[in-house]
């Protein structure tokens, strides 16, 4: 596998996904994220299950900016926080989660929902136990599980996205890190479980092809102060520049021939 530290890469015009392929050349591979939902393209799936999760708040370690987005780190040496059902085959357990976001409101999500792009996305990102670790299960097709959660811009934001962005300033530029402790990202979760499935990558290189992309119908409010938060994040160490970290996000691939399934009609 190809150290994505090796290769410096972005989201600009330089070094951005445009980009990607020459030095992780599975980036142009045919099971790429993030892709359109098309509602005609669709398929409702009725043997799809219920997903859960049941995350222990004290998994929660640490809150960083590595220049690419904000990222709060679990604790996983066991299976203490995980997620089961739905598509999936077993548990997958709870590894990190981070945001994409863009330069104003009306775009920085990576999924595309009937032409609709949201102001972010939030993706949890689990892992497969039954490989011997994390390493080992991003080299395999069921290895990783992410919850992608939209977040949209409006009027009654979710009190719960505070947490997070209270500890921004603590983490103003790359390379900080602060302490985040006893945090249950389930507050996170909107009311409706509903959600599209389908087999995908990653949307930073490497890009390997080994997600189960689960992807929650309902977005969760947010609001315009909350997104000028993660914006205020400068993609720079302490001692270089000020530039601010905005469009962190992959645009869409193609879909091919790959199904998206629907566990609502």
């Amino acid at each position: 596998m190809i150290n994505p530290n090796y290769y410096p890469w972005g989201y600009d015009s330089d070094n951005g996904p445009e980009q990607w392929h020459k030095n992780y050349p599975i980036a142009k591979g045919r099971h790429q994220s993030p892709i359109e939902i098309n509602n005609k393209d669709v398929h409702y799936d009725r043997s799809l299950l219920p997903w859960f999760a049941s995350y222990d708040p004290g998994a929660a370690k640490t809150i960083l900016n590595n220049g690419k987005t904000c990222r709060v780190v679990f604790d996983d040496s066991f299976d203490r926080s995980v997620l089961r059902g739905g598509p999936l085959p077993g548990v997958y357990r709870l590894r990190q989660l981070h945001f994409h976001w863009g330069s104003s409101d009306d775009h920085g999500s990576e999924h595309v929902v009937n032409g609709v792009r949201y102001a972010g996305e939030l993706h949890l990102l689990h892992w497969n136990p039954k490989y011997s670790n994390y390493l080992d299960a991003v080299r395999r097709t069921d290895g990783i599980a992410v919850l992608a959660i939209f977040l949209q811009v409006g009027e009654t934001p979710k009190p719960e996205m505070k947490r997070i962005l209270e500890e921004i300033n603590a983490i103003k530029t790359k390379g900080k890190e602060a302490p985040f402790t006893n945090f249950d990202p389930s507050i996170l979760f909107p009311k409706s479980r509903d959600y599209w499935t389908y087999h995908g990558s990653f949307t930073t290189p490497p890009c390997e092809e080994c997600i189960t992309w689960i992807i929650l119908r309902e977005p969760i409010i947010v609001s315009s102060d909350q997104m000028a938060k993660l914006r205020s994040l400068s993609k720079n160490a302490e001692n270089e520049p000020d530039l601010p970290l905005v469009d962190n996000w992959r645009p869409t691939q193609p879909r091919y021939f790959r199904m998206v399934s629907a566990s609502f009609l």
